[in-house]
Order: C-alpha cells, then structure tokens, then sequence
C-alpha cells in the first residue's frame, strides 16, 4: 500500500486533475452501483457533506438511529454546521428501527406547523454500535418506500459497508440501490491511512463537491491517499472475508471458554466486531482491557509468549474486538490464547477473595 502510495500519479484535485483521484472515484461509484463519487478526507465529512445537501432548509429534520455514529460521534454537525435537526429514534439489536415508530414519528411532523418538516433518514450499514451487524435487504426496501411515500430522502452512513457485502454475500449495489446517497470508509478494515467517498446521483455529488469545498475537504494532489484507498477497494473482498472468518474464530473461542467472566452471542457477530460481554463486578470492561494489554513476568513464565491485545471498553459492561487487515489468523489464536489466560488468572484470584490491582499498577 506505501509503494501504490508512493507511485501514485497525481495531479490537482481540486481541479479534478488528478488521475489516480479520478479513478478511484470512477470505480467506487461503479461497484457502488452510482452515477458518480467524490473523494474526501474523511467518512464523518462525507456524511455531513450528505446531510448538507439532502437538507437545504434550516431546521429541517434527520431521523436516525439514537445509537448512530453520526448522532453520536461526529460531534453534532448536523446541527452545529448544518441547523439540521436530528430525531433520533430506539436502535434495535440488529441495528434497525422499528417502522411503524418511525412512520409514527415521520406523519406527526408530515405538514405539521408545529414540527421540524422531515426531509432525510439516515442508516448505517454495518452498524458499529451494534456490533458491525449488516442490515437485511428487505429492512432497507422498506425504509425505501416508506421514504417515498411521504417525500424523504435516505442516506446511508456505509463506513462498513463492504463488510455488510461480503456477510451477505451480495454486490454492494444491491445494497446502495434503496438509498439516494451513500458514504464508504477506506480507513477501517479497507486498511487505507486516510479517505472516504460519499456517492450518488450526478448533480448530487456536483453539489456535494461545493459543501466539501466549503467544509476545507478541497485537496491538491490527493492521488496519494487515493493510491492507498484504491488498493483497499480492490482487494475488499478477500480482506474482510478473512477478517470475518478471524472474528468468528475468536467468539467461538470466548464461548468454548465457557468462562463466568466474559461471554459473546454469536449470533450477532456477522462481520468484524465482537462484542464481549463482561458479567460481574469485576474486572470492569476497562480493567480487563489493561489485563489484556500488559504483559507480565507470570505469562511469560506459565505461556513462553509475551502478547499484549488490544480491545476497547465499549460501554459499562462491554468490550468491542475489531479485525483489520493486519491482524492473522494466528494473531486472533494469540488473542484468544491471552483472553483465556487473563480470564484464568481473574477467576483464581477471585476464588482467593483477592481483588488485584492493574497489572501497570504493580499486579499480575
């Protein structure tokens, strides 16, 4: 991917001149089944960029999910750039929305004077805070016509998207042709440092180009980052099929631990995140995550590997596992190996009626 990088011929994109820009946008537009795309710095400015053109009237209102990454981790955008105003609505486990609350909530506002008119919905596809679960085909054709029968428009937070592709094991188009625009991500399991692209039709992205410029996302010679996202797009179905399979790998491990520490439902984990549940008071999500992270004199003597793993403490009783495409087969045995180790260790400990201190702290 450095060398692509490095090769990259480039030009001037904020001229459309750079041909490795170009190309990268001619090919993610056709595998997601668009008119056209349009390269930017980042997936969370593609979505605002997506809000801003599908919502041209301040105060007009998004409906999403409560748990969406644009409502809650891009800082608010919509409302502090856009003046959007955003209606969130209960995630479902699959990361869905009931419908019929969400054409309750859409025909209350629908020619009020009193609402916030309607105008867009947003989904996201893989849904992270769910667990990177794909969201079913006939879900997104019925958010279709609900969208078409009182006028709304649906952009699709795609960040993940591939992955959705390959678990479902369907073009992305298939996907994407229920939405009117949609964002993808090359930094996460596509591997690239650095790009996204938010696709539609052609006057769509024309616009969208405006608000990108106006949002500072205008780049010079950008085939750089292009180069890197480019390879990523190429090769996304054989990287995330292996990082779906390594994902599986290790849920099926934490459940043949059988541990009363952690467990995982394994009928959530359709792509690549697991979602580790933690039982107990202790360790919390967070301790676990140090435990897992540090390496210490014990392991070392009672495993002869020395392997530090790291998880994220999703929420009070949660941890989040990510495959990318620089974790292997055999780094996902090491993971497991160190989970059952520390789960072990936690579990003797526990039996002891001791409470061990952080293993940066001095403990084992």
């Amino acid at each position: 991917m450095r060398r692509a990088m490095a090769r990259a011929a480039v030009g001037d994109d904020d001229y459309g001149e750079d041909p490795t820009v170009n190309e990268l946008q001619h090919l993610a537009a056709g595998i997601l089944g668009t008119e056209a795309a349009l390269f930017v710095p980042t997936a969370t400015m593609a979505n605002l960029i997506a809000v801003m053109c599908h919502c041209q009237r301040r105060g007009a209102q998004l409906l999403l999910g409560r748990d969406a990454h644009l409502h809650v981790y891009e800082h608010g955008g919509a409302a502090q750039v856009a003046g959007v105003h955003s209606q969130a609505l209960p995630d479902l486990p699959d990361g869905t929305f009931d419908l019929d609350q969400l054409e309750l909530t859409i025909r209350d506002a629908h020619g009020s004077r009193y609402h916030p008119r309607p105008e867009l919905i947003c989904l996201e596809n893989t849904h992270s805070s769910a667990g990177g679960r794909a969201l079913p085909l006939i879900y997104l054709q019925q958010v279709r016509g609900l969208a078409d029968r009182y006028g709304l428009r649906v952009h699709m937070d795609g960040a993940r998207l591939m992955n959705a592709a390959v678990a479902q094991d369907v073009e992305p188009a298939q996907i994407t042709q229920h939405c009117d625009s949609v964002s993808l991500c090359f930094s996460k399991g596509l591997g690239a440092p650095a790009g996204a692209v938010l696709a539609g039709r052609r006057e769509f992205v024309a616009e969208a180009w405006r608000v990108r410029k106006l949002l500072g996302g205008g780049m010079r010679q950008a085939g750089v980052l292009a180069a890197a996202a480019h390879l990523g797009l190429e090769h996304a179905e054989a990287t995330l099929r292996r990082d779906h399979d390594n994902a599986r790998h290790f849920a099926e491990g934490i459940q043949e631990l059988n541990s009363p520490l952690c467990s995982v439902n394994l009928s959530a984990v359709e792509t690549n995140i697991v979602m580790v549940s933690i039982r107990g008071g202790w360790p919390s999500p967070a301790e676990l995550c140090e435990h897992l992270r540090a390496v210490s004199k014990e392991e070392l003597a009672e495993t002869g590997q020395a392997v530090s793993v790291l998880l994220f403490p999703w929420s009070a009783h949660t941890v989040r596992a990510v495959w990318h495409r620089d974790i292997s087969a055999h780094d996902t045995k090491l993971a497991k190996n160190k989970l059952e180790f520390v789960a072990r260790k936690c579990q003797e400990k526990l039996a002891l009626g001791l409470r061990p201190t952080p293993p940066s702290a001095g403990g084992a």
